[in-house]
């Protein structure tokens, strides 16, 4: 008997499983938050060289410089330089300044346009003219972050547990989301922010993996598609929130400190029944199904488990959707609209967009929502049409579709990767993904010299992906595989032929094997004929770890 019919026995969507997502769900309302902050806490309002003597002039005039546009636009002389004093010489140069009508860099700082924003990392630490990229750098250690993330929590999670790694990281990104808002200089900010990235990237692989792990296979897209519904609505949340909170360190809090209580939360969250089969830990896998099956009120299923021992092209997607996505979404400033409409107006175009996706993937299954999506997403941002609202309505189906593309990748993700490895190959996928999320800002810098390059890129990208994407597997109504050897069977062997509880029949113990106990006689009181098992070859070469009458 296969675990999903395990987890049918104790209640496959009871209340258990309705807490466990809702539990998952808070945190997930503040991923966009984290990932887009920076459209605010770093924007740059418009700024003019600060005068050396007070007077009238001293002061912010509004009609001194034109509206900043979008990142394309260079800066104007009255932002980065000044009229050089010709009567005396400047204190930090010690040299005697240049004839009249020369000019000089801003010495003596900047006066910042306080209408919209009353404190920016910009604004407080002057990163304006030269210092202009480091807003755009502190975003990609940010994404570097979660790409570190990815990297160490993969395998972590896959060898120590997926609870303990998604406490670890709900705390992680409280402490250090704290600490970027408490920061008293950019180093020290963007050392906060990098590391809030690493403890993020760990949620975000974990928080899907256990949601995974715990619904049955018919639930699987709902439930995935449910959590992508939370964190797009974070976008909206975001808006909210930087409209009500204009000051930086306040608006970081806000996102960060919540994080404490999750991590209080999660503690209910049990280790992932089926992790633990796999990993030869059966007894306190059966502890946690049977728990599940009291607060599913299905005592009877939980106490019928007994335990015997016997023997027996994705990352791709995950790059260009992250490329293309988070460029859009760091540049709102280039619409020339008000960015928190265009936030919140993004983050509604999303949440339609994944409530289609979900709709589409039950009847189509992912491979062609994957590729139709990441396709139809290039091909809106490649049309770059000069009049604003027309271009704006393109760049809107194209983040659609992104968002969609975004919502399978995450499912696909999940399901093309055994048990064993699972968050292995997950980390390795969500590695492209923040490699798209660091290149993104290093495009629109580069948008500044070439204006065309920015929709190119993100418009090329999603259109190779999407034809890469043909070549997968499909995984619509297929159960989860726990082993590297189930997944080569599965390829080798017509999928139809495959029995109901995953595996392939050649691969099944001899019937003169169903039933021999491990030589330690190992087992737990029996009270029902149903044996607690799991399809694993991952203990020594004659055994796998549980099994099932």
């Amino acid at each position: 008997m296969a675990f999903g019919d395990l987890l049918e026995k104790v209640g496959s969507a009871g209340p258990f499983q309705l807490l466990c997502v809702l539990l998952l769900t808070a945190p997930a309302l503040l991923i966009a938050s984290h990932n887009l902050v920076q459209n605010f806490s770093a924007a740059s309002p418009e700024h003019q060289c600060r005068l050396r003597a007070p007077g009238p002039n001293a002061s912010w005039v509004g009609n001194t410089t034109a509206a900043r546009g979008g990142l394309s636009l260079a800066p104007s002389p009255e932002r980065c330089c000044r009229l050089a004093d010709t009567h005396g010489q400047h204190p930090r140069t010690n040299s005697s300044l240049g004839r009249a009508g020369e000019t000089e860099p801003c010495w003596d700082g900047w006066h910042y346009d306080r209408s919209t924003f009353s404190s920016t990392i910009v604004t407080e630490w002057d990163l304006v003219c030269d210092l202009g990229p480091l807003p755009a750098l502190a975003q990609t250690l940010f994404m570097a972050g979660v790409l570190l993330g990815a990297l160490l929590f993969g395998v972590f999670s896959d060898r120590f547990g997926r609870r303990i790694i998604l406490l670890c990281s709900l705390l992680l990104v409280a402490v250090m989301g704290t600490g970027a808002a408490l920061s008293s200089n950019f180093l020290t900010y963007c050392a906060f922010r990098l590391l809030s990235g690493v403890g993020l990237s760990g949620f975000l692989l974990n928080y899907i993996c256990l949601s995974l792990e715990w619904v049955p296979t018919k639930s699987r897209a709902q439930v995935v598609t449910w959590l992508s519904y939370c964190s797009t609505a974070g976008q909206v949340v975001l808006a909210g929130l930087a409209y009500g909170i204009r000051d930086w360190r306040w608006l970081q809090l806000a996102i960060s400190t919540p994080f404490f209580i999750f991590f209080l939360c999660a503690w209910w969250i049990p280790e992932s029944a089926r992790w633990l089969i796999v990993n030869h830990r059966p007894a306190m896998a059966l502890s946690n199904l049977q728990r599940v099956a009291r607060i599913n009120g299905n005592q009877l299923g939980g106490d019928s488990i007994s335990l015997e021992v016997r023997p027996r092209g994705q990352s791709m997607s995950h790059f260009s959707t992250n490329l293309a996505y988070f460029g859009l979404s760091m540049d709102l400033p280039a619409f020339g609209l008000d960015i928190f409409l265009v936030q919140a107006f993004f983050g509604a175009i999303d949440i339609l967009a994944k409530m289609a996706c979900a709709l589409a993937l039950s009847y189509f299954g992912r491979r062609a929502i994957q590729a139709s999506s990441l396709i139809l997403a290039g091909v809106f941002l490649l049309g770059n049409i000069p009049m604003l609202m027309v271009r704006l309505a393109l760049v809107v189906l194209g983040k659609g579709c992104l968002a969609a593309s975004s919502v399978c990748s995450y499912l696909y993700g999940g399901e093309l990767f055994p048990t064993a490895v699972r968050q292995t190959g997950t980390g390795f996928t969500t590695v492209m993904a923040r490699l798209g999320g660091m290149v993104a800002p290093v495009v629109l810098v580069a948008g500044q010299q070439f204006p065309f390059l920015p929709l190119m890129i993100f418009g090329v990208a999603p259109v190779i992906s999407g034809i890469a994407a043909c070549f997968l597997p499909e995984m619509h109504n297929v159960p989860l595989l726990d082993t590297i050897e189930e997944v080569e069977d599965s390829r080798a062997e017509p999928r139809q032929k495959r029995s109901g509880s995953g595996l392939p029949h050649r691969n099944r113990a001899p019937a003169a094997q169903q039933h021999v106990a491990w030589p330690i006689g190992q087992r737990l009181e029996q009270k029902g004929p149903l044996m607690l098992g799991a399809q694993c070859d991952t203990l020594a070469p004659q055994y796998s770890p549980l099994s099932c009458n």
